[in-house]
């Protein structure tokens, strides 16, 4: 039964009772010998009833609460009717707390666990797959599932940042836990179960099934909460996947204590490393609403951002800057001539964090690890819809030369080769339709996301900022018409790569023909909705 009322006659949970059983035992003393000062009694297990009585505090070890031993290496230890019973019985229900006053057991009022450590485990280096299996919590979860599903007598305490507001609540109510705060950490704490579900299942499918599971389990872990979604009017929090490993944004390390990172800038960040990942050159990738404005290779990461920047110097107002090499001086000096939102690279060299901490609001973010295609780690991709979610792979989409197929009179030089490829990368990352026109192994003209392709074809020429004279032609997906080849011969074009598989192909192929270009399949679309 409830042992009091509070304010306005809500009931409290009277707490005379807590099992304690703790991984991580930060604070756990202190919350310990808070609760003991109360008039609670603690009952323990393993090594966190070590820790409590080396530490003064008056605490009665579990097996002499069950009369039986802990067993097999301690897998066996809370799993006993004298805990599980004291934690369901429903105090508002007679015939519960009489049937187990009747079986001596007494009701335990306070849950205190947090898990085996299985996400630090899976992440230690070298470790053994025996190790990992070790690790899977059993008897943890059980006492949590069954103090949260009796949460209006029992307090399920998960974390160890719950603490302070716990011991609050309780002082403010006599030793008694609000209804409120009772029904938060029975949320909270399925939450906890749930995640730590999610990894074990994300970890053991993967390890052992192939194709996609009948539920999907998304081990994820908050890292922020954000100032507000892609509009103020709308909330918004960045979560990371624990085990995703290789380069990425939610690994990074924000570096200034300014400014948080905006929903939108996490988007174009994460868009712009992914571009990255693919070239090993010295490369820059400037972007702007999650497509790149500019994308350049060099021989230096100075002259690659230099000439990624004045592709559309117009559109990179305001943009995310990514650089696969070290941001030096130079690059640095040049960034800060500009209006950018944050820029992303694997360190900053001397100096370069205080020059561009000069510029307002700017965020930089170090990865600490290269960023390239050894670098990359290919994960579905998910996106949400309305009452549902689509996943799928992220298949590796990098051609073989030798295999494109030449499909028109004139095939492609060595030369106009190395840039399709080059050219092929960058559509492959630009929102659909994409074509793309590129020099060697820079950007010169982006169009992106537009409903028809040979308005795409139109912007690209529109967005130039040098003339589009001897460039080539990327293209995400085939051509529908022959329209969009007639606009690049107009650019100036002498070359084009796309998918091919178009049921009007020949009459693509002629008007590439018409105009002495040089035309390949790749066999494969890239689209990016």
């Amino acid at each position: 039964m409830y042992a009091c009322l509070g304010r306005g006659g809500i009931p409290l949970s009277k707490i005379s009772r807590a099992i304690i059983s703790v991984s991580d035992k930060t604070g756990i003393v202190e919350f310990a010998k808070e609760l003991a000062s109360m008039g609670v009694e603690i009952i323990s297990t393993g090594g966190t009833y070590k820790i409590l009585k080396e530490n003064g505090v008056s605490v009665v070890e579990v097996s002499d609460v069950t009369g039986f031993p802990e067993m097999l290496d301690g897998r066996v230890k809370t799993l006993h009717p004298k805990i599980h019973a004291g934690i369901l019985a429903r105090r508002d229900l007679k015939e519960h707390m009489d049937a187990i006053a009747s079986m001596g057991i007494q009701s335990i009022d306070m849950v205190v666990v947090n898990l085996y450590p299985f996400k630090q485990t899976v992440l230690k280096d070298g470790v053994s797959f025996d190790e990992v299996v070790e690790n899977i919590d059993i008897g943890g979860p059980s006492m949590i599932r069954a103090a949260a599903k009796n949460y209006k007598s029992v307090a399920v305490v998960t974390d160890a940042d719950q603490y302070s507001e716990v011991i609050a609540d309780m002082k403010a109510n006599g030793g008694a836990i609000s209804e409120g705060l009772l029904g938060k950490l029975m949320a909270e704490a399925f939450v906890v179960t749930a995640n730590y579900d999610n990894m074990i299942a994300s970890r053991m499918y993967g390890k052992f099934c192939e194709g996609f599971p009948k539920s999907f389990p998304i081990p994820l872990e908050k890292v922020e909460d954000l100032r507000y979604g892609e509009n103020p009017n709308q909330s918004a929090a960045f979560y990371k996947d624990p085990f995703t490993p290789g380069t990425t944004v939610a690994k990074a390390e924000l570096l200034q204590h300014g400014k948080q990172l905006s929903y939108n800038n996490i988007l174009d960040l994460d868009k712009a490393l992914d571009i990255c990942m693919d070239f090993e050159k010295p490369t820059a990738v400037v972007m702007k609403h999650t497509n790149p404005c500019g994308l350049a290779s060099a021989d230096s990461i100075y002259e690659a951002f230099t000439t990624a920047y004045n592709v559309d110097p117009l559109s990179a107002f305001g943009c995310v800057i990514c650089l696969n090499r070290n941001c030096d001086m130079p690059t640095a000096e040049e960034i800060s001539h500009h209006f950018v939102e944050a820029v992303i690279c694997p360190e900053f060299d001397e100096g370069v964090v205080d020059l561009l901490e000069k510029k307002k609001n700017i965020r930089l973010l170090r990865t600490n690890a290269p960023i390239g295609p050894s670098e990359r780690h290919r994960e579905y991709k998910m996106k949400k819809v309305q009452g549902g979610m689509l996943i799928q792979t992220d298949e590796d989409v990098e051609i073989d030369p030798a295999n494109l197929k030449v499909v028109t009179n004139r095939a492609p030089t060595q030369e106009e080769i190395h840039s399709l490829l080059f050219a092929w990368k960058l559509a492959k990352h630009v929102t659909s339709n994409a074509v793309v026109y590129v020099r060697g192994e820079r950007a010169v003209g982006i169009g992106a996301g537009q409903m028809s392709r040979v308005d795409s074809a139109k912007i690209a020429t529109m967005k130039a900022n040098e003339p589009t004279e001897g460039c080539v032609m990327a293209s995400d997906a085939f051509f529908p018409f022959r329209d969009g080849v007639d606009e690049a011969a107009k650019a100036g074009v002498t070359a084009i790569i796309q998918p091919g598989g178009s049921i009007r192909d020949q009459e693509v192929i002629d008007a590439a023909n018409e105009h002495g270009m040089a035309m390949v399949f790749t066999g494969c679309r890239v689209f990016r909705h």
